[in-house]
């Protein structure tokens, strides 16, 4: 854990988010809101995308803006021209912090890696790239349009425009063994910047890959081994000095996403684009919201009405929002600050604790706390999901 947030409570921050839901082809794996198109009006999209912007940043208190994160889709289909008059329509309505992390998700195909000087000039400072394997059947079994010689030449072009960088890898494969993994990580630690996002390979409905399953033309590996391959990876990650900081997502101290622990601290944050997602505190009250999802649709809703908004829910009842902020702060290894939670709630979080119960669990090695803060430890963010039953009220 970074020494800054060992001794206080870590501002949540403020984000923005915009959604790019546009890509070349679908990945069987994904269940994100992207769809193929033949042809993409950028302009009509732009002016849509900073007419929504203009909508809620009318509804919003000003606060500072620490980071903004373009995200889809495939977001390095944009142009760099527009990725800028977005950047600068943010400016033109919020305050920038100084350090403000300004992220773009790009596929490293050599065609969009072209692009990755022009996102920077255009004031992006972080880059994510979809690798996904550091192996050539891994790629072509998860669907990905590039090689991995594609890939090596994008990372290397992404330093040459970027300080932080960042690539995703998905692991726990079929037939994947311990071996190839612990080597497929390993060349990643010696490429990768100070950030990685390691996902185990899980079957969504109504993707390509679940109807695959659905056949039997492959089966997902067995539970006990997705666990051998977990801890290798806290293991290997660790020890090359980039601990896992949330479940999945391993870092630098320093390094670690900023508009990601926003969402993980439940802070604030817009969403903007087609089936964005928001939450936003309206009149004292904490009010979640979602765009509409098909494009088309959000798009023709913003040029009516500024705004694409399906539903908009204020989140009334206190022990939802706290079951949420739990499931969300204690993926992250510091945990959640109990000044956060009262903040956030409007109530101390000793209320909605089964403290009967959480002794055990802190007995047992799976929970910790102190007079500042709750957290799962390693071993306790395995199983998540079962410890929130038992300690909630």
């Amino acid at each position: 854990m970074p020494a800054s947030t060992r001794n206080r409570a870590p501002d949540p921050g403020f984000g923005l988010y915009f959604h790019w839901p546009f890509c070349r082809k679908k990945c069987p794996y994904c269940d994100f809101n992207s769809h193929v198109r033949e042809a993409v009006d950028q302009r009509r999209w732009m002016a849509a995308l900073l007419r929504e912007l203009d909508y809620f940043a009318d509804q919003t208190v000003q606060k500072k803006l620490t980071s903004i994160f373009f995200g889809g889709g495939t977001p390095s289909l944009m142009a760099s021209e527009t990725v800028a008059a977005l950047i600068e329509g943010a400016r033109s309505r919020f305050t920038f912090a100084d350090d403000i992390e300004i992220t773009l998700e790009a596929n490293p195909t050599s065609v969009e890696a072209a692009s990755f000087a022009g996102y920077r000039q255009a004031g992006v400072t972080r880059l994510s790239l979809g690798v996904q394997s550091m192996r050539g059947d891994a790629l072509k079994f998860l669907g990905r349009e590039h090689s991995v010689r594609e890939a090596l030449q994008a990372i290397e072009l992404a330093r040459e425009s970027f300080q932080n960088i960042s690539f995703d890898l998905i692991y726990a494969l079929p037939g994947q063994s311990g071996s190839d993994w612990k080597a497929d990580l390993e060349r990643a630690l010696t490429l990768a910047g100070d950030h990685l996002s390691l996902y185990q390979l899980t079957i969504e409905p109504n993707t390509g890959f679940a109807g695959a399953v659905r056949r039997g033309e492959f089966a997902i590996p067995a539970e006990e081994n997705a666990e051998e391959l977990f801890e290798m990876t806290q293991r290997i990650c660790a020890d090359a000095g980039r601990p896992a900081y949330e479940i999945s997502n391993h870092a630098r101290p320093g390094f670690e996403c900023r508009h990601n622990l926003t969402y993980w601290r439940y802070g604030e944050y817009i969403g903007v684009g087609p089936g964005a997602h928001g939450r936003l505190i309206r009149e004292g009250m904490r009010t979640a919201f979602q765009q509409k999802k098909r494009p088309e649709s959000w798009l023709e809703a913003v040029e009516a009405a500024d705004h694409g908004t399906e539903t908009t829910e204020p989140l009334t009842h206190r022990l939802e929002c706290a079951e949420e902020l739990l499931l969300m702060g204690l993926r992250l290894d510091e945990g959640v600050w109990f000044e956060n939670f009262s903040a956030a709630i409007g109530a101390p979080m000793e209320e909605f604790l089964r403290r009967d119960r959480l002794v055990p669990l802190i007995d047992a090695g799976l929970m910790e706390m102190d007079e500042r803060r709750l957290r799962a430890t390693g071993r306790g963010r395995l199983v998540l999901n079962s410890l929130l039953p038992e300690i909630l009220v």
